[in-house]
């Protein structure tokens, strides 16, 4: 027994002892102190029940009384529960301890069960996961977040701005308190560009009492790159949707794509037909030469595109990482290619792949489209070509037709021209009611009536006497207007007859035209005319005669008397113009600032102008003059610009030898200056050459129907011609080349030169589809 707890004894025993000697409340506290140090003290209540007991018999020995013994042991036993009351207070709360520590532990064992699960529910989730503080900083994330942004747990936190935002793109937002939905681009940590749909929710951290965010991501990169596809092809199916021709496809197509893309050019080639070069379209080159853009190299890839199937794409250089750009066949024909060349290399991934291979069909789709509508159209143009009219017309005639409805429909509007067996023309100008298909059938059967009759002899009233009957045979005829008219250019007479049409415009040269308003009547078939009335009007020389249906002078909100007056202004300036540029003069300058809203059928002659008489004194400085003169009568008598050059030069050739051999004793060194080849071509002579007005050369230019004659005479004799003239003398084999027949006269005084040419068939244009070689098709 240790020190201690025998000190304990004894002073328990003492402290009974006297408290069963003199029990007293004093005693019992005596005791309460005496069990709170066997508490601190560690004595066990085993040790203290035995003393208790022992003490108890001690005492109890002494007392021979029954109820004193009774009385003794009840003082012993009170005593002892108030020793043990201080034990049993600290067991109390020593189990209450020990409960409550239990159930902390307990506690903290489920919680730790739930974090765990918690962690595995969060890793367990296919969608990126993560949690935000009040200020956006990502301070969760599982392991699928990573995946998606390749920024993983280890590397948290994330403040703002966060390491995957694209630098001019959306940040994460300010989500304020509610629950928010967004999608937004990142830039994985690998450099590609992911499109995530983002679903926040705000909740209030239960430890801290702060406001967190909770989050989800998901890749819909797919998704994006699917519709952004949809989008792409349908905004350049809108661009080429209303373009007609391959150049307006290309022009609004190949610039679409391009932004579409990325890429700083968009190149097509296209080769038409074996015989002619590829016909070349850019866009995004603007102000760059064309060799810059398309070197050789280009050309040649172009060149194998072209020849692969359709729609296989390729990148250039090929089996590389980064790539210049695509290069792929146009269409199926193997006639054409598209290159789209990057501002710089550039990996292609399989979305862009997908893109380029999407957007490329579609344009090849728009080409096909516009070549078959560019083909239905040639085929429909020919068509109406056919039924309007010739197409080649006597000389100085131009005709002009121009369709106000889509290209692909033919109208109502018609005219013809008819030379006659005796040497008269015969013109016919129509127009019938309505327009498109139906209207079109109807000018075709009274073109051809028209035609026969005018074949047969009938002059213009009697041909629409008898187009009066074809009319009221024809469904759809009735109304009619037609022009008829019979030009005798030798006479210098036009005879005509209007059936309710616009009146014909004959101008004198030099003068405004005037109206041809004699001869008028009701349109075809529709009332019973006992006889048509027709006119009959002088053609002056030089003079211009137009005839027109109504599409260009009837226009909304204009007068009519006004249009009128223009066209008759316009003439009044063009005496020294061609039929033809008489022609686009007056489509010019009454053409609306949106077009014609009818078809315009015009006619266009010109009658032949006086004959032109120029004495050219001896002198090479007045053959400019000369040149000039004949230039402006050659325009008026309708002689094509090409043949006009030949004989002016020929004119030119004639004159300078008269001046330089008829007139050589006194033109001295005159004559070896202006036989050079710099003054057939109108250059001034030498200023050091003498000049002499020892004689004349006379030149006469006339025209007939069919031919131009110029004359060139003088009164002196012209150096015979040398066996071997050497460098010169070649002007008479110049002279014959340039002209269809020559005669050189020395039987009388003087010299004669005659030369003429036959006025060749005009061609009636014929329009084709707008193509070319080398086109900038973007603005």
């Amino acid at each position: 027994m240790s020190a201690a707890l025998a000190a304990f004894l004894d002073a328990y025993a003492d402290a009974l002892r006297r408290h069963l000697n003199s029990p007293s409340q004093a005693g019992l506290g005596e005791g309460y102190e005496l069990g709170r140090r066997a508490l601190v003290e560690g004595i066990s209540l085993l040790d203290l029940t035995e003393n208790h007991y022992r003490v108890v018999q001690a005492t109890e020995s002494d007392t021979a009384d029954a109820d004193e013994s009774a009385k003794h042991a009840e003082t012993a036993l009170e005593f002892l529960l108030q020793t043990l009351a201080a034990l049993d207070i600290a067991t109390r709360g020593y189990i209450d301890g020990t409960r409550r520590a239990e159930q902390q532990r307990s506690r903290i064992d489920d919680l730790a069960g739930r974090d765990a699960f918690r962690t595995a529910l969060v890793e367990s989730l296919q969608d990126g996961f993560f949690v935000a503080d009040a200020r956006g900083t990502i301070i969760e994330v599982n392991s699928a977040f990573g995946a998606l942004t390749g920024y993983g747990a280890s590397e948290l936190p994330f403040p703002l701005p966060h390491p995957w935002s694209m630098p001019a793109g959306p940040r994460y937002p300010d989500l304020g308190s509610e629950a928010q939905r967004f999608v937004i681009p990142v830039k994985h940590r690998d450099g590609r560009t992911v499109w995530l749909a983002v679903s926040t929710s705000a909740m209030v951290e239960p430890e801290k009492y702060e406001q967190i965010f909770v989050g989800t991501i998901r890749d819909v990169t797919a998704e994006h790159d699917a519709q952004a596809r949809d989008q792409a092809a349908s905004r350049l199916a809108t661009a080429v949707g209303a373009a007609t021709s391959v150049v307006e496809v290309l022009a609004v197509g190949l610039d679409e794509l391009r932004r579409t893309v990325g890429a700083e050019t968009a190149v097509v080639m296209v080769w038409p037909n074996r015989n002619t070069g590829p016909e070349t379209y850019i866009s995004g080159a603007e102000g760059v030469p064309e060799g810059s853009v398309v070197d050789a190299r280009a050309r040649a890839l172009l060149d194998r595109a072209r020849r692969r199937p359709a729609r296989s794409l390729f990148a250039i250089p090929e089996g590389t990482e980064s790539s210049e750009g695509i290069v792929a066949p146009l269409g199926e024909t193997g006639d054409a290619s598209l290159w789209l060349r990057f501002a710089a290399p550039r990996a292609v991934s399989a979305a862009d792949w997908t893109l380029f291979s999407l957007l490329i069909g579609h344009l090849s789709l728009a080409v096909q489209r516009a070549r078959n509508f560019d083909q239905a159209r040639s085929t429909s143009l020919t068509l109406q070509r056919a039924m309007l009219g010739p197409i080649e017309l006597p000389p100085r005639f131009s005709v002009h037709y121009e369709p106000a409805l889509p290209p692909l429909e033919i109208g109502g509007d018609w005219y013809d021209v008819v030379p006659l067996r005796d040497g008269t023309i015969g013109i016919v100008v129509g127009d019938c009611v309505g327009r498109g298909l139906s209207a079109a059938v109807v000018m075709g059967q009274l073109r051809t009536a028209a035609r026969a009759l005018l074949l047969r002899g009938a002059g213009p009233a009697q041909l629409l006497a008898e187009l009066d009957t074809v009319a009221s045979r024809i469904p759809g005829a009735m109304c009619t207007t037609v022009c008829a008219a019979v030009l005798d250019p030798v006479r210098g007479l036009v005879r005509y007859s209007s059936a309710g049409h616009m009146p014909p415009i004959l101008a004198d040269v030099g003068r405004p035209g005037r109206l041809l308003e004699g001869g008028r009547a009701v349109p075809l078939a529709t009332f019973d005319t006992p006889r048509r009335p027709e006119a009959t009007t002088a053609l002056t020389p030089g003079s211009t005669l137009v005839l027109f249906t109504d599409g260009l002078v009837e226009q909304r909100g204009v007068d009519i008397d006004d249009s009128f007056a223009k066209i008759s202004a316009v003439l009044a300036d063009t005496a020294g113009k061609l039929p033809r540029e008489v022609a686009d003069a007056v489509l010019s300058r009454l053409r609306p600032a949106a077009g014609y809203d009818d078809d315009v059928a015009m006619v266009v002659y010109r009658q032949p102008p006086a004959a032109l008489r120029l004495e050219i004194p001896a002198n090479p400085d007045r053959l400019s003059a000369m040149r000039k003169r004949l230039k402006a009568w050659l325009a008026a008598a309708a002689v094509p610009h090409d043949l006009a050059s030949d004989l002016i030069a020929a004119a030119n050739e004639a004159c300078s030898n008269s001046i330089e051999h008829a007139y050589r004793n006194g033109g001295g060194p005159v004559g070896r200056a202006i036989s050079s080849a710099t003054d057939l071509l109108g250059r001034a002579t030498s200023p050091a050459a003498a000049t002499t007005d020892s004689g004349l050369v006379e030149l006469t230019a006339e025209c007939d129907t069919q031919k131009v004659v110029i004359l060139v005479a003088d009164t002196g004799t012209w150096k015979p011609r040398s066996a071997d003239p050497g460098p010169r003398g070649r002007g008479v084999d110049m002279m014959r080349a340039l002209t269809e027949e020559l005669e050189i006269d020395h039987s009388g005084l003087g010299t004669r030169v005659r030369m003429s040419v036959t006025l060749p068939a005009i061609k009636s244009p014929v329009a084709n589809p707008l193509r070319g070689t080398n086109r900038q098709v973007s603005g």
